[in-house]
């Protein structure tokens, strides 16, 4: 909400400002913020649903959404940005027409800037507190924004001093950020989408949890997949086969216990394969009885 009090102000003030000025350079910031503005409605939307409970139909619960939500501010960003270029190439073509800026569109720029940049520590803060990887996309759209106040004021700036071309370019290099951030939001939520595996990083953590519980021998067939900002852990334990269904169940209770404590896993499957027993093959110890 604080998102979207902050872009509502600079999306009116911009737009009229830059109209007025005649500054292509900050109606494309402004029609960023408005980008803001529908991504900061997507993501009160998402919010809402990825917390609601598993049902009949959605077992494995509605964090997806979470993932979707960070998809469409990515296809968002794609689109804000290529019509930005657009715009910008075809008033290159006719440099004579480019008009001198206002100098007051120079110092809405400015205030763009400074806000842009606070929101973005503001809402990255928040995101890092409560693991929300849609909160974060929202949070860097906000630094995206930052920058290209920061772009906008220096094209202006330039205008003013007598480079009329200085407004469009700064208007063209927007777009481009635009595009790059866009891209980068929309390939990493589709790739979760796809039921990507966590790091390599994330993943040896997790083993490590894992054959360090007593009474895991070893661990194979693991698999790792996204849901939201939580993970989803496939795993077959190998523990001794002389052990009874009690024992063997109480092990990889504690192993996805281990795991759950520390890493932000969503839930751990687990498999017992029955292997012989030898001394000094367990992961972490005996077995509980």
């Amino acid at each position: 909400m604080v998102s979207v009090a902050v872009n509502i102000v600079l999306t009116i003030a911009q737009m009229a400002i830059g109209l007025f000025a005649h500054s292509a350079a900050l109606v494309a910031d402004a029609i960023h913020s408005l980008s803001d503005l529908v991504s900061d409605g997507v993501v009160l939307v998402a919010n809402r649903h990825s917390q609601k409970a598993p049902d009949a139909g959605h077992p494995y619960g509605h964090r997806r959404f979470e993932t979707a939500a960070a998809l469409i501010i990515g296809a968002l960003l794609l689109s804000v940005g290529i019509g930005m270029l657009w715009s910008s190439f075809v008033k290159l073509q006719s440099p004579e027409n480019i008009p001198k800026v206002h100098s007051i569109a120079l110092a809405v720029a400015m205030l763009a800037l400074v806000s842009k940049e606070i929101l973005f520590r503001y809402l990255l803060g928040v995101a890092k507190s409560v693991r929300s990887s849609m909160l974060a996309a929202n949070a860097w759209h906000a630094r995206s924004d930052a920058a290209s106040s920061l772009v906008v004021a220096i094209g202006i700036l330039a205008n003013l001093v007598g480079f009329p071309l200085a407004d469009p370019l700064a208007a063209l290099i927007v777009g481009l950020m635009i595009i790059r951030m866009g891209w980068k939001f929309f390939f990493v939520s589709f790739n979760d989408l796809m039921d990507q595996a966590v790091d390599e990083v994330t993943a040896e953590r997790i083993r490590g949890h894992l054959l360090s519980t007593p009474g895991v021998h070893g661990i194979h067939a693991m698999k790792t997949r996204k849901l939201g900002d939580m993970i989803w852990v496939e795993v077959d334990l190998e523990m001794d086969g002389a052990l009874t269904i009690a024992q063997g169940h109480a092990i990889a209770t504690e192993a996805r216990k281990r795991v759950m404590q520390y890493e932000p896993v969503l839930d751990v499957t687990t498999h017992f394969d029955p292997v012989a027993s030898s001394a000094g093959q367990s992961g972490g110890g005996s077995p509980p009885p």
